[in-house]
């Protein structure tokens, strides 16, 4: 599932995550990546043993694990701490697939990746999250503190930056239900038992969608 999640840093807070990277320290973005990506990988990433990391994590993913949309869409069991990468005139980050086991204090699978957009899509021209689907391909360029969340299994890539900077932050998580076609399933039962509890609380039918939809949770959850 691709999905677009609107707002999830405000203006205030987009203003606090730039300054941080204004005097963050930029290493080569291909320390991060494995031998497959370091070829096609020409970025620059915020050093993770920085004291800047601690105070942008603390805002970026606070605010993403609190929104509504991400919570029901990837149903988060372990999350990774975001890398800030910087991309300036004539990067850009080739055809990949992200790792599929996350090395940090305890490993974890990545089920679904997130890119959050620290930049307007005015400040840059090119910079295109472009993911493959099973419709072809899919570009993304959103404005500066909405995300978009796909599954890492999905080839995607950076278009070249032509003029500007494009700034983001890139997450994984493994979810507590593995296959993408289930958590899609998933995601919307919950849309629409949502709309029946604010209209039809106490109707027979919103009770048997909940109980149907925790179940399957149930069934399908992997801990």
């Amino acid at each position: 599932m691709l999905l677009e999640i609107p707002r999830v840093l405000n203006a205030r807070e987009l203003e606090a995550v730039r300054g941080a990277l204004e005097t963050a320290p930029f290493i080569d973005g291909k320390l991060s990546a494995g031998m497959a990506a370091q070829r096609v990988k020409h970025n620059e990433e915020v050093d993770v043993r920085s004291q800047d990391v601690q105070q942008l994590n603390n805002l970026v993913m606070t605010r993403l694990v609190e929104h509504p949309t991400y919570r029901a869409a990837a149903l988060p069991m372990k999350v990774a701490s975001p890398y800030y990468a910087r991309y300036s005139k004539g990067m850009s980050y080739g055809d990949h697939v992200d790792d599929p086991i996350m090395q940090a204090d305890t490993p974890y699978r990545s089920d679904i990746s997130i890119t959050v957009f620290l930049s307007d899509k005015t400040d840059y021209e090119g910079g295109e999250l472009v993911i493959n689907t099973q419709y072809g391909e899919h570009s993304v360029k959103l404005a500066a503190g909405d995300a978009v969340m796909y599954p890492s299994s999905s080839v995607h890539h950076v278009n070249e930056i032509t003029s500007g900077t494009r700034l983001v932050a890139v997450t994984w998580l493994q979810s507590l239900v593995r296959e993408p076609a289930k958590r899609e399933l998933l995601y919307d039962m919950y849309l629409v038992k949502e709309q029946l509890l604010r209209e039809a609380p106490d109707d027979e039918n919103t009770k048997r969608l909940d109980r149907s939809y925790v179940n399957l949770i149930r069934m399908w959850g992997d801990v």
